[in-house]
């Protein structure tokens, strides 16, 4: 191969497979090529996607030494995206009866995904993170996407068991109308015990899922990595969680004038952007 096909193939290959430590051997053979030209190609990949900050090349020495990609998005690619989604999500349109935020339009977008997933990647991607869990249903597909970057499985509470999941484990929790108790449960061979498990959900208002998913986890054994979604109300104060990040907070509805304020989260204060 020429050289320009090989980083053509061997970013594709890294990016394939994040957090994966990948030896030099294994590209020499790969490509036919010596071990020199293979670290060339690296340098140039890696100086390529910091200068973009577009994600991490980290290489290990020693004899099991290789080289891993790790997704990771700048400060200023992060701020740019979080900015306009936040004007996106003012749209009068989207207020729903009980103070909602229509959001599918946002989940159901490939695009949309890709980014969101990629930035909780970044904010994780340095924590020992040993899987995602989310509450049916429409954070299944952010929690995917998160765990695809992060390269570790996913798992899915639900308010109702299925035959086919066989035996599992349930807790109460006080719903996010803060007046009811409800209940969600996840099969036993979902999670392993003792895992570290970073929670994430599309939509945050009281917070009582999200009490309801770190107390499965503590039936597991296992410890909250963090707790991450993608919209806060921040308007409703009465928060049943403390420690969480969001990627977009709304500060105001008013569903008689029609009226909606956001702005991008706690996300960007909280997460560690200098690594390039």
């Amino acid at each position: 191969m020429k050289r320009s096909e090989r980083l053509v193939d061997m970013t594709k290959y890294l990016m394939e497979r994040p957090h994966t430590l990948i030896s030099l051997p294994f590209f020499a053979k790969r490509y036919n090529a010596a071990k020199s030209s293979i670290s060339e190609d690296l340098a140039i990949l890696k100086h390529t996607l910091a200068a973009n900050q577009d994600g991490i090349l980290e290489t290990v020495a020693g004899a099991a030494g290789g080289v891993r990609y790790i997704p990771f998005l700048g400060k200023e690619h992060a701020e740019k995206y979080l900015t306009g989604l936040a004007e996106r999500i003012e749209d009068p349109s989207r207020i729903l009866a009980g103070g909602f935020v229509y959001m599918s339009d946002i989940l159901g977008n490939t695009q949309d995904l890709r980014l969101l997933g990629e930035l909780i990647a970044t904010r994780y991607a340095y924590s020992e993170v040993d899987a995602v869990m989310t509450v049916e249903t429409k954070g299944i597909a952010l929690a995917q996407v998160a765990a695809r970057f992060l390269n570790v499985p996913f798992v899915t509470a639900r308010k109702r068991s299925k035959v086919t999941e066989g035996a599992t484990v349930s807790v109460n929790y006080i719903s996010s109308s803060l007046d009811r108790v409800s209940k969600m449960e996840l099969p036993t061979r979902a999670l392993k015990k003792n895992s570290n498990v970073l929670i994430v959900d599309d939509f945050m208002k009281g917070g009582g899922t999200l009490t309801g998913m770190e107390e499965l986890v503590k039936e597991f054994d296992g410890k909250i990595a963090g707790i991450c979604v993608l919209c806060e109300a921040d308007f409703d104060k009465n928060k049943l969680v403390e420690d969480y990040l969001s990627l977009v907070k709304i500060t105001k509805i008013d569903t008689h004038d029609k009226i909606i304020a956001a702005e991008p989260g706690n996300f960007l204060a909280q997460t560690d952007f200098d690594r390039f």
